[in-house]
């Protein structure tokens, strides 16, 4: 096995793990004790997205072994379907338990922080996905593409990134730590290793 496979392969025992790590904490958090599943299923909604969100630029930047070329193009194309699939359940499972905080946070007056960054990620997540969808009916250029979509991922990162650090909820400390600058640091280093900026 070469040097870069080798490490490939622990690119992905550290995504498994981490991941595992996030949703066993999540799953078992004593902040989830006598909810609903519906307010149950939103919180594991945001940890789902946050662990998609590292594995985009993974798949983008071929970093897991076994899945190169037109394959994690088109994992990545997946990815980004229920990475927004993820967002819209945790969005409306929020709507069905608290509407009233909802309707604050998507008008921009909701007096928590998190909410501010959380809706942001949230409006550019879709923009990024109808921007995608209408790319070749728009004929933008590959290069042009390329900054563009790569400009509105990091941001959708760095935005999701600060709306869970903010919040004390079901992520363990250590586990959204991790998963964040994960996430945060798979983003930049797949842009720097793609030439993008």
């Amino acid at each position: 096995m070469t040097e870069r496979n080798s490490a490939r392969v622990w690119i992905w025992i550290a995504l498994i793990a981490v991941s595992a790590w996030s949703l066993t904490v999540a799953a078992s958090s004593p902040l989830l004790a006598y909810r609903n599943p519906v307010y149950i299923a939103a919180g594991i909604a945001g940890v789902v997205a946050m662990i998609l969100l590292l594995v985009q630029p993974l798949l983008v930047g071929e970093a897991l072994a076994g899945i190169n070329g037109r394959p994690a193009r088109g994992l990545h194309r997946v990815c980004g379907g229920a990475l927004i699939a993820a967002v819209v359940l945790h969005i409306v499972a929020l709507w069905v338990t608290s509407p009233p905080d909802v309707i604050d946070a998507l008008s921009f007056n909701s007096p928590t922080p998190f909410s501010l960054w959380g809706v942001l990620a949230m409006w550019l997540l879709i923009a990024t996905g109808v921007f995608a969808l209408l790319r070749l009916w728009l004929r933008i250029p590959p290069r042009l593409w390329r900054r563009v979509h790569g400009a509105m991922g990091l941001l959708i990162v760095a935005f999701s990134v600060a709306h869970a650090v903010m919040i004390d909820g079901t992520m363990g400390t250590a586990s959204k730590i991790t998963l964040c600058a994960f996430a945060l640091l798979a983003a930049v280093i797949t842009l720097r290793k793609r030439r993008i900026f």
